[in-house]
């Protein structure tokens, strides 16, 4: 009986201290620990292939500024902007690069994230395109008419203004949602739907290889058409030091690639499977940058949560600077 009762006691003792190694295990401030290096520390950044932390990873400038801190990069690639603020939500990561759109939808949701930062603006990387040969000449034209998009997406945005503008409503077109941006291109081109509003290089390849007519080109819609750096509220909470590195390293990336178009169209053409001259279409429209959040950024933000909540595509109204704070001088 006393061999047993110790036994006991040992059992409890483990349980024990197997839970207070957990509560350890789990107090870090946002940037987990690698078995590594000793003393090191892992920040997870989450791309999408062909955005700017793609770049970003490519270059190596990250590992190299972050080194110097003691800490190592984990990257997690996602096919999405809505993938990759799951992995925000979920902690699989700690700081990722999503468009404007996911931002509102995942607010809209409850999710908790933070917008740590933007680019610059990229108003012609979106477009509303129609096939030369369709028979539709105007935005008007439209009315009754198929248009494809990725709901709630940037370019969505864009095709919502456009037709404001010429008069008409969204509720004025049939709007498709493919799954995703190459579906989308693949319904356009046969035919299965009038119009599609896209993003680039989708949007490039489809000007490149296909005979279009635009509705977005050289039209200001007042889009300004950023796309967002998001990370874990604990990571900006915790980390912010670490944030503005990693914000200031990204745009020592994006003032590289503004100064090198070519190595750049030749990196994303290789890694995306996509041809020089749609890349270089894409990389010619563009200036590269990032940026803290300013009450403009904040502002046109909002609009856009404003006119989602107008159109339905969110239930309720979203204050965007609950989770878009401005740094106070």
């Amino acid at each position: 009986m006393k061999k047993n009762r110790w036994k006991s006691y040992f059992s409890i003792f483990s349980f024990l201290f197997l839970l207070v190694a957990l509560f350890l295990a789990g107090c870090g401030s946002g940037a987990s620990e690698t078995s590594g290096k000793e003393n090191s520390k892992v920040v997870k950044v989450g791309f999408q292939k062909g955005n700017t932390l793609h770049i970003l990873k490519e270059t190596g400038f990250l590992e190299e500024a972050l080194e110097e801190e003691g800490y190592e990069v984990q990257w997690e690639m996602f096919t999405h902007g809505g993938a990759l603020l799951e992995g925000i939500y979920s902690g699989a990561i700690d700081f990722g690069h999503a468009a404007d759109g996911s931002g509102i939808f995942a607010q809209a949701s409850g999710k908790p994230l933070v917008y740590v930062g933007a680019d610059e603006p990229n108003p012609e990387g979106v477009g509303l395109l129609v096939l030369e040969d369709a028979g539709i000449n105007t935005i008007e034209d439209l009315k009754g008419k198929k248009v494809a998009a990725l709901e709630g997406g940037n370019h969505h945005y864009l095709a919502i203004l456009a037709l404001e503008e010429a008069g008409l409503s969204a509720d004025d077109v049939e709007w498709v949602y493919p799954e995703d941006a190459g579906q989308g291109r693949i319904i356009f081109e046969t035919g299965e739907v009038d119009a599609l509003a896209s993003y680039d290089p989708y949007l490039a390849s489809a000007e490149v290889e296909l005979d279009t007519i635009s509705f977005s080109e050289g039209k200001d819609y007042n889009y300004p058409n950023r796309t967002f750096y998001y990370s874990t509220p604990d990571f900006a909470e915790n980390q912010p030091e670490l944030v503005d590195l990693i914000l200031e390293t990204i745009d020592e990336a994006d003032q590289w690639a503004n100064d090198n178009n070519d190595e750049v169209v030749k990196l994303l053409s290789d890694s995306l499977g996509i041809d020089e001259e749609v890349i270089g279409k894409q990389i010619s429209r563009r200036t590269f940058g990032a940026t803290e959040i300013t009450q403009e950024i904040l502002d046109r933000q909002q609009e856009q949560a404003d006119k989602y909540y107008e159109t339905g595509l969110i239930p309720e109204p979203v204050d965007v600077s609950e989770v878009m704070p401005i740094e106070k001088e």
